[in-house]
This record gives C-alpha cells, structure tokens and sequence, in this order.
C-alpha cells in the first residue's frame, strides 16, 4: 500500500486537492483511502464519504496535533492495509504552520494558497520546507504576478520540491498531482520509521493542564523572550 502525508493551513483547499486527484484514480482502478487529523472538529469526512472514499477522522482536542498524528499514524496504516486499500493519504492541518508530519521516504505534499499572501512562504515552516510536491491553489482570485511571486518564494523556501498550480474547484492541475501520487512508495509499516523533522518541543506545565499564568506555574521546557 502506498502511503502520502498532506498538510497545510485550514481552508487552503486541501480536501478539494485530494478529491480532485482521487476522481483520476478512482477511475484507473486505485482503491484509496483518506485518515484526516485535526484538532477539535471537521466536516470534510461528509465529502469523502459522499465521494466513496474509505475515511477515519482523528481529532486530537487538547493535545499537541503533531504528537497525536505521529502515535496514531502506524495504526491508520494496519488499517488501510486490512481494508485493502492502494493508497492511504493522511491530511492534516498545520495550525501553527510549524507541524512536521512528513515522514521520510513517505511522499510529503504541502498545500498553500494564494489568498494568504506572498509573503507566507518564508513563515511556513518544516511543514512547507521538507516536502517533496507543494500545491498551490487559488490562483484563479490574484493576478499572474501574485502567483509567479508567490511560486518564487515557494521556491526559495524549498528549491527541491514540484510546484504545482491547481483549482480546486474546477480541478485544473490535479492530474500532475495524481501523477505524483501513483508514483508514491509502498509502505507495510512505520515502525523505526523517521520524522523529516523534530516535532514542536515540550513538556512544560501548560502541556500537562496548567491554566495559571505566572513564573510560579511555569516549569519544565521554557523558552524565555530577551525584552532588555
């Protein structure tokens, strides 16, 4: 079974981009299947399941969105291979644009759109940084000078990765990221697998539960700002 991470900001058109790429595989004969991670609701399950589309939701709630991908991502594995799935795509929403749920040797799609502005890029962090395909959508609202500047600084983040201009909507685009994804490698599991990054550190009194704020409630892994 082959396996893909995709990540990006909320409302950047991530399901649109899968949905769309799906609709070509489906149609070869691909058996797909979607795990969607987020962190305290969603309504994107519907859309996959009206599109026939195996799919899982995991919310994380109160947790770290990247600890509870990487402790639950092996098991959504064993699930798509006993379902018999070809392809298992993992979508999740890097909220602080700092989440890394690349894997390596897993194929890592970043999706980001126009709308937020050309200078996103550079703020994006491993998310966007370590992926080997970044989508970029709605580029039908700005002008061909905001999307050849945005695509610019795309590049200058990550000069490595495929740059590829899709619609969502209309589905423009998506076949060049159906082709990635059929080229994507088999997986039959994660375990001693690596992350292509570190996850966001921790464990501070705030992680465990902490409300209070004060020097007196904070302890544990502290990053303290220099205001002299």
């Amino acid at each position: 079974m082959k396996l893909v991470t995709v990540a990006g900001p909320p409302s950047s058109g991530k399901t649109s981009v899968i949905l769309r790429a799906a609709e070509g595989l489906c149609t070869a004969g691909i058996n797909i299947g979607v795990v969607k991670f987020d962190c305290l609701s969603g309504d994107d399950e519907k859309r996959y399941q009206q599109a026939g589309i195996p799919v899982k939701t995991g919310l994380a709630g109160a947790l770290c969105p990247d600890h509870f991908f990487i402790t639950n991502i092996d098991a959504c594995v064993q699930w798509g291979r006993k379902n018999g799935l070809d392809l298992l795509i993992s979508e999740s929403a890097g909220l602080c644009n700092r989440c890394s749920p690349h894997i390596r040797k897993v194929l890592a799609v970043c999706v980001v759109d126009n709308l937020s502005g050309v200078n996103t890029p550079r703020k994006i962090g491993p998310m966007l940084k370590t992926a080997d395909v970044v989508v970029v959508t709605k580029g039908d609202i700005v002008s061909q000078a905001e999307r050849e500047v945005f695509a610019f600084r795309v590049k200058q983040v990550n000069p490595k990765a495929a740059v590829l201009p899709v619609n969502g909507l209309t589905g423009q685009g998506s076949l060049l990221v159906q082709r990635h994804l059929e080229a994507a490698r088999d997986v039959d599991t994660l375990q001693d697998a690596r992350l292509r990054f570190s996850m966001p550190s921790a464990l501070c009194s705030y992680c465990l539960g902490e409300t209070r704020i004060g020097p007196d409630c904070q302890v544990g892994n502290l990053k303290m700002m220099d205001l002299s």
